[in-house]
């Protein structure tokens, strides 16, 4: 195996520029899992109940962190800056890459799809707006950020992120201080519909398809890599399990709205209501980011168009990206939990079992030695078994509610 690449002058200075802080790092690790699906949660779980999408949060997050690990061992172990298709490409061939773009465009597409449509709900709410001009609103940073690129979505995920954390503190704390929260509500619910409840859940634990943009910003620094995941995820399970409980404590299982935030602040009041639905306004604006800008450097890495420094392809690149999730959310053909239940299916047994595969031939046949890797328990054959029987059994859940054979959930 050859040594590190030694990098020029003019190479560590574009390094140095596209650079990412541990912070920025954990942010967008945040910032993309909390998005739409944190807002449709408790809507999905509301025949299951808590205790069950309890269980699955956990479940997900220690599975998907495996995994991304996986991934960010592979990207250390390779010189060149390829996305996840790219790196699928390599190490696992073209069938697996084109399965691997679909996964990254139909999971993405999904997301903003359903931020498109929830963002023009909230500020219909907050401003009276009709829902196609809140959109549009909306859309003006969202695609604004992704233009100036990896640095500039490092910065503004912090900055946001950190007032996510804030406001989801207050409110959790002042959802406590209210007479009619019930905590006999979490355990309400029945089990028999846990298992569509998996699926949207998949769909909050998305920053997988980050974790080569940030191996990027990482590049100078690469032992901070897998400690920004783990800690990113760490913080993503505690607000995905405090939002719910809040909703859920606050409401009951029968008055949850199918953007949770609209319900949780009108039942605490008129302040509460304005920081419930501007939080999930920020909670979409950063996971559309994260995705967004993900969907963006994938489509430059698959057909190879300099995304970076070729304005006119980025600009090609961000309207593939930013255009078709608003057309899809005034189709009238797809809702906003069915937007994260249909790719969380799909997306989520590629992203369980390729990222296997790319670390194996990334070990096999990477170009560049790596000063950590992933641990022999988190490997282990039996973990990996029980990845790809958890998410298969997902699938075949899918398929079978979606011909009436099995509930759906909601």
């Amino acid at each position: 195996m050859s040594s590190p690449l030694i990098i020029s002058n003019a190479e560590h200075a574009r390094t140095t520029e596209k650079s990412l802080s541990f912070i920025e790092g954990v942010a967008m690790i945040v910032g993309t899992n909390i998005g739409a699906g944190a807002l449709s949660i408790a809507y999905a779980s509301r025949q299951a109940g808590f205790m069950p999408l309890l269980f699955w949060l956990v479940v997900v997050c220690i599975f998907t962190t495996f995994t991304m690990l996986y991934v960010a061992e592979s990207t250390l172990r390779t010189r060149a800056q390829l996305q996840l298709s790219g790196l699928t490409l390599r190490y696992v061939g073209k069938f697996g890459s084109w399965l691997m773009f679909a996964s990254v465009c139909v999971n993405s597409l999904g997301a903003l799809t359903a931020y498109m449509s929830g963002s023009g709900k909230l500020l219909q709410s907050l401003l009276g707006l009709s829902p196609s001009m809140g959109s549009l609103v909306f859309f003006v940073p969202a695609a604004g950020v992704l233009w100036f690129g990896l640095k500039m979505i490092g910065r503004s995920e912090k900055l946001i992120c950190i007032c996510m954390i804030l406001m989801v503190l207050i409110l959790f704390i002042a959802t406590f201080m209210q007479q009619q929260t019930d905590l006999t509500h979490l355990l309400a619910g029945n089990w028999i519909y846990m298992a569509p409840v998996f699926n949207v859940v998949v769909f909050c634990f998305s920053a997988q398809y980050i974790v080569p943009e940030m191996a990027r910003g990482f590049s100078d620094k690469p032992a901070m890599l897998p400690k920004a995941i783990v800690t990113g995820m760490v913080i993503t399970l505690l607000l995905l399990a405090a939002i719910p409980i809040s909703v859920i404590a606050l409401s009951g299982l029968d008055n949850i709205s199918e953007v949770a935030t609209l319900s949780w602040g009108q039942a605490l009041g008129e302040w509460a209501f304005f920081s419930a639905n501007i939080f999930a306004l920020f909670a979409m604006l950063t996971s559309y980011w994260g995705l967004g800008g993900s969907l963006l450097t994938n489509i430059g890495d698959r057909f190879r168009w300099d995304v970076d420094n070729v304005a006119r392809r980025r600009l090609y690149a961000i309207l593939l990206v930013v255009i078709p999730p608003f057309v899809l959310a005034y189709s009238g053909l797809i809702s906003f939990v069915n937007a994260l239940y249909i790719p969380g299916v799909f997306s989520g047994v590629v992203l369980s079992i390729m990222p296997m595969f790319i670390l194996k031939g990334a070990r096999r046949s990477g170009d560049q030695q790596t000063l950590w890797q992933c641990s022999a328990a988190i490997t282990h054959p039996l973990v990996k078994g029980m990845i790809v029987l958890i998410y298969l059994a997902s699938v075949v859940y899918a398929m079978m509610s979606l011909f009436d054979v099995l509930p759906v959930g909601w």
